[in-house]
């Protein structure tokens, strides 16, 4: 697809940016850098960040039997150091130079020598790559290793004390010149909150905290949206942020400072967001390039703030939750977000989630791991989630731009343009009705869903329909359509031989009847992507048919009562 004036426009504030982080480059470490942001220096840790991430006993395991697992890939060291080994992958380079692993080192004392002796092998080592020094990168790397400091300093000769300080101090200074040139989105954020971690836990950098908080409490407000959802309209996102942004008002604390109202605003407006998101399981709605969270780390996030009823919509981030009876419904009801954070969004509007008490019930197939990535063009197709496809095509489009491509690190996706959303609650229930034009240009058709969820929560009635914006509409030759309910992993699916119509069994118990009328129901094989053991086979529900103009299909899912 051609790129529009505005998109355009995008596109160059991006080429921009990327030209200065190339100029950038050429004047790191120069004379003119250490006059502008300060010399090198860091003497003492004043306080260290709580690292609430959940270790991996098993990676400390494996690294003793020579193997390096990162991003979802492994590295055979054979006896070498891991800076010395070819790379299996990009974003295993980015984890290994992040220091995260430093957290799976941190169980007893020989785990903690083999951390202190990679940190200190990669300050020997000076690395000059690019990788290592990319702003984000060097953000992670940064919080790692303020957080896990007392690992690499306690009992630490005055020798090495003072390289592992002087090479804060000077990743410090770096990050100060080089975090503008982070990429949009959340490496942007994390770069900032590396610089505010660096001010409140290295002494005497107190001065730069008042500039800093300013700065991020921008960034805030121009990624996290009023609902609390983040500008891509991935929930994962929020998870990451909030495992770096809680620790972050727990320093000011600390340092007896009261927390900044835009960081502490923000994170609260982010963990009523992950409430809103999370299915009856405990997961995450799989919109938008969401894939699996684990859930002990939304657990520990969601232990931060007040247990508080879930919103029905989230009018910003433009999703509506349906809630009754134990039965829970997500919906996404929004257009892509904006091009330079639509990298990782997926072609699903109108498609929905839902659980039953504790179980999911319906899940979109979700974006697969980093070991996995051979499936995510399959995973962003409209297809893979639960709403209707026509002709064998996505509600979205893909923009292939090499150049957008390379500076926002994948391609983007444009369309649909216009989406329309309506909820009603009254004592019966819950009507949500929504619309979306994604495929008005190549079909001249609009996908109208209506989803009706019952007050006591024992059914849920979907009315699927397209058409024309308005009028009659008379195709010159039936189009295809496929209107898909793919079930979680764990549900059974049994096809009732006598009617047209599927009884779903959850792990629970809980038994389900599913029937349609207006298309030819099947039971049919799917892949599950977000899981983290990698995918998974599942089964799907397709209602199929041929529209020639206009197209009404109606669906009933029902709890069977014992």
């Amino acid at each position: 697809m051609q790129l529009t004036l505005s998109e355009r426009t995008s596109l160059a504030r991006l080429a921009v940016d990327r030209a200065r982080r190339s100029a950038l480059a050429r004047v790191l470490g120069s004379p003119l850098m250490r006059w502008r942001y300060g010399a090198p220096v860091a003497e003492e840790l004043v306080i260290v960040p709580q690292d609430i991430r959940t270790a991996d006993p098993s990676f400390a395991r494996e690294l003793e039997r020579g193997y390096l697992g990162l991003a979802g890939q492994v590295a055979d060291l054979d006896r070498r150091s891991p800076f010395d080994v070819e790379a299996p992958s990009a974003a295993w380079l980015s984890e290994l130079h992040g220091f995260s692993w430093l957290r799976h080192l941190a169980a007893d004392e020989r785990t903690r020598r083999m951390a202190v002796s990679l940190v200190s092998a990669w300050i020997k080592r000076g690395h000059a790559g690019e990788t290592a020094w990319q702003p984000h990168v060097l953000a992670r790397r940064l919080i790692s290793w303020l957080s896990h400091a007392p690992m690499l300093l306690d009992e630490a000769d005055p020798r090495r004390y003072d390289r592992i300080m002087d090479s804060l101090a000077h990743q410090l200074v770096r990050l100060s010149a080089s975090w503008r040139h982070a990429r949009c989105g959340p490496p942007r954020l994390v770069a900032l909150m590396a610089l505010i971690y660096g001010d409140l836990c290295v002494a005497g950098r107190e001065s730069y905290l008042a500039e800093k908080e300013a700065l991020l409490a921008a960034e805030l407000a121009a990624q996290i949206l009023p609902d609390g959802g983040h500008v891509s309209r991935n929930a994962g996102v929020l998870v990451e942020l909030l495992l770096d942004l809680l620790p972050l008002r727990q320093c000011f604390l600390a340092r007896g400072r009261e927390v900044p109202a835009a960081i502490d605003a923000a994170s609260r407006r982010m963990m009523a967001m992950l409430r809103f998101m999370r299915l009856g399981d405990g997961s995450l709605g799989r919109f938008n390039g969401m894939g699996a969270a684990a859930s002990e780390a939304l657990a520990t996030i969601l232990a931060y703030g007040p247990e508080t009823p879930a919103e029905h919509e989230a009018p910003h981030s433009r999703y509506v939750r349906l809630e009754r009876g134990g039965l829970v419904v997500l919906a996404d009801a929004g257009p892509p977000p904006p091009l330079e954070h639509a990298g990782e969004a997926h072609a699903g509007c109108l498609s929905f989630e839902m659980s039953a008490g504790s179980d999911a019930l319906f899940v979109n197939r979700g974006a697969p791991g980093p070991a996995d990535q051979g499936w995510r063009a399959a995973s962003r197709a409209t297809a893979s989630h639960n709403t209707a496809c026509v002709g064998a095509k996505s509600s979205s489009r893909l923009v292939r731009h090499g150049l957008l491509e390379r500076l926002i690190g994948a391609a983007p996706i444009r369309l649909p343009e216009r989406v329309t959303d309506t909820l009603e609650r009254t004592p019966q229930g819950d009507v949500l009705t929504m619309s979306h034009d994604g495929y008005l240009a190549e079909f001249g058709l609009i996908h109208r869903r209506r989803l009706r969820l019952a007050a006591d929560g024992g059914a849920l009635e979907g009315h699927d329909s397209l058409g024309p914006p308005s009028g009659r509409l008379r195709l010159k030759q039936d189009v295809p359509f496929s209107i898909h309910f793919h079930l979680a992993p764990d549900a059974r699916c049994v096809w009732d031989t006598g009617e047209p119509r599927a009884e779903i069994v959850l792990p629970g118990g809980g038994r389900w009847r599913f029937s349609a009328e207006g298309a030819h129901l099947s039971l049919e094989e799917s892949v599950h992507f977000a899981d983290r053991a990698g995918p998974r086979q599942a089964l799907q529900i397709v209602l199929r048919g041929a529209c020639c103009g206009e197209t009404l299909v109606l669906w009933r899912l029902e709890r069977v009562r014992a």
